[in-house]
């Protein structure tokens, strides 16, 4: 497998875990904030939407054919692109985020990773780029968001990794918790 091929592959593995991770959940749980800053895992959903439509779109002049409302308001540099409103659907978030994905796709396919694109938000300086820069980034990105929505619904649910029931059922996670727990306790300080 070549490069290309290589960090296409793991990107489309990082998108369908976060994807994942929203099924079978209630529309209360998709949305609410599970960590101190607000994360939720329809917000990570959202903020990807946008990633991939600067990161593998327009910094190539090939602009997606839907406008994201939150970029056209500017509310999403006050945060609007981390939160799902009680106004934006599900369906529609994760269909946008399929559309946009697909889409990302279709530039991964027609460029070579030396092909030079400008990441329009960036300091002028700093704008130029690659396809492989900017899908190295688009992997990490979603890699890192991918983790988020792990803990997200290990938080909300319980459940966690893939083969969680493989390794041991719920006896085995308790003992496990508790042992790591103890290690912990080691280092209290009152």
């Amino acid at each position: 497998m070549d490069l290309k091929e290589e960090l296409h592959a793991s990107l489309k593995v990082t998108r369908a875990v976060v994807v994942g991770k929203c099924d079978g959940l209630s529309e209360y749980d998709v949305r609410r904030p599970v960590t101190a800053t607000g994360t939720s895992l329809l917000g990570l959903v959202k903020h990807l939407i946008g990633i991939e439509q600067v990161y593998l779109a327009r910094s190539f002049g090939r602009p997606t054919p839907f406008t994201l409302p939150w970029v056209e308001d500017g509310s999403m540099w006050d945060g609007a692109d981390m939160w799902a409103t009680e106004h934006e659907p599900r369906e529609w978030l994760l269909d946008l985020y399929a559309q946009a994905c697909a889409h990302s796709d279709k530039t991964v396919a027609a460029l070579d990773l030396d092909a030079p694109g400008e990441v329009p938000h960036w300091p002028a300086d700093r704008r130029a780029s690659t396809l492989g820069a900017l899908l190295i980034r688009m992997v990490d990105e979603t890699a890192r968001h991918a983790g988020h929505a792990d803990i997200c619904r290990e938080a909300i649910d319980g459940q966690g990794q893939p083969d969680q029931d493989v390794v041991g059922d719920s006896a085995y996670w308790t003992a496990y918790v508790a042992r790591i727990q103890a290690a912990a306790d080691a280092f209290r300080t009152s």
